[in-house]
């Protein structure tokens, strides 16, 4: 889930963006966040961004490889175990995706 996710902020990054990667634990969750200062997209196409096959396509980012499976992916193997994945995104200013896992214990 984390490579994929980091792979994703890097891919769609300018050449020098940053990407931040945070973790913070608290209420039985261990929770990650993957932040880019990339391309982002438009509110509206968030609720299908976890669909299979979906890639959010306009301008630029459509020339960008990709299969629109691995945040479909990431996010059964998030749920597989009990969590989850939401995304925050706005376009020309970058996206966070939070991971949502429960702590083993």
């Amino acid at each position: 889930v984390l490579v994929n996710l980091l792979a994703n902020a890097v891919k769609y990054s300018p050449a020098g963006g940053e990407v931040r990667c945070t973790v913070r634990t608290g209420e039985g969750l261990a929770v990650l966040t993957v932040s880019d200062q990339g391309i982002g997209m438009d509110p509206e196409d968030l609720p299908r961004l976890f669909q299979r096959f979906t890639r959010v396509a306009q301008g630029v980012d459509s020339e960008i490889p990709g299969t629109g499976l691995g945040l479909y992916i990431a996010r059964q193997l998030a749920r597989k175990h009990g969590g989850d994945i939401i995304a925050a995104s706005k376009r020309g200013v970058g996206s966070s995706f939070t991971v949502s896992l429960p702590l083993a214990g």
